[in-house]
């Protein structure tokens, strides 16, 4: 059976590294499952592939979409898994990479069916955001949805709005579509994780920013600034940045925030990942890129032979 190799990972650990080498090894395709790479102007503060990098290897799902159009995890279930199919009918292998746990699961597992938001609607909630405040988008979540009100952490914007956005474009509680449902794929699944020692992955973190500042992060930043109330846009490099472009702090006190947001966010995706029963570990910070490649191998070559076995 044709195996979809998936790579995961927290920010900053080196999946592009990793998953070009194995891609040319094994004469693949990428599948970007990277929810902010998908979008264009944006390839610097989201670390996309260069554009030598693009011509290395085939790359899906990047630079693909302008930054007004919303793209969710079901969207790219849609469109990926036809993709991927499409693309095993030629190849043995196909290498997924990214760290968007959401995307990442839709791909392995299947997500709930959630319908896509109206841009109207998006905007009438967004309007009463900036009316009447947070406050006010939790009372009619509450009210729509206790349930999924008594689950979510109230204190996190996105989250809440989007469950508000859900309920109102369904007609129902988003805590009713939400049925975590695991799908049956055409292909095999192979995933494996990437993983640093905690000082080198903060160290290449912080070395990562300090780059992406060079290469010119703050002119991207500053380009996309008039569309800074973007769901696209809600993301560490360019929050803290219009932050600067606003009056709100140094332009130091703002890449330090980046770093730091970075890191944290490294972290979540890491507590997340380590759920998965599924994935095999090989921390990077021990093997050369050679022997990590040898690695990622035997792992598939084990997990397709369980497959074979029916284990």
């Amino acid at each position: 059976m044709n195996t979809l190799l998936v790579l995961v990972g927290p920010t900053g650990v080196g999946k592009t590294e990793v998953s070009l080498q194995l891609a040319e090894r094994l004469k693949s395709p990428v599948v970007s499952s990277d929810s902010r790479q998908i979008y264009k102007q944006m390839a610097i503060g989201t670390a996309a592939p260069t554009d030598e990098q693009l011509r290395r290897i085939t790359h899906y799902f990047v630079g693909m979409l302008d930054p007004e159009n919303y793209y969710s995890a079901s969207q790219f279930e849609e469109d990926a898994i036809p993709l991927i199919e499409a693309l095993l009918e030629t190849h043995s292998f196909v290498v997924m990479s990214g760290g968007s746990m959401l995307y990442i699961d839709a791909v392995c597992r299947g997500i709930d069916v959630i319908p896509t938001i109206d841009k109207m609607l998006r905007k009438e909630i967004h309007d009463l955001y900036q009316r009447e405040g947070f406050d006010a988008i939790r009372s009619r979540l509450k009210m729509l949805d206790p349930v999924f009100y008594n689950q979510v952490d109230l204190k996190n914007p996105k989250r809440v709005i989007h469950a508000l956005e859900v309920c109102l474009m369904a007609g129902k509680p988003y805590s009713s579509l939400r049925t975590n449902p695991r799908k049956e794929r055409s292909f095999n699944i192979v995933k494996i994780g990437l993983t640093r020692n905690r000082e080198e992955l903060y160290l290449r973190i912080n070395q990562r920013v300090d780059k992406m500042i060079e290469e010119g992060l703050i002119e991207e930043a500053r380009n996309l600034y008039p569309k800074r109330h973007l769901n696209s846009l809600n993301t560490v490099g360019y929050k803290e940045l219009f932050d600067y472009f606003d009056g709100n702090c140094t332009l130091d006190f703002a890449i330090e925030k980046i770093k730091q947001h970075s890191r944290n966010y490294a972290r979540k995706q890491m507590t997340w990942f380590k759920r998965d029963k599924d994935i095999k570990w090989i921390d990077l910070s021990d093997n050369t890129l050679d022997a990590v490649e040898k690695s990622i191998l035997l792992i598939t070559q084990r997990g397709q032979t369980e497959k074979r076995a029916g284990r």
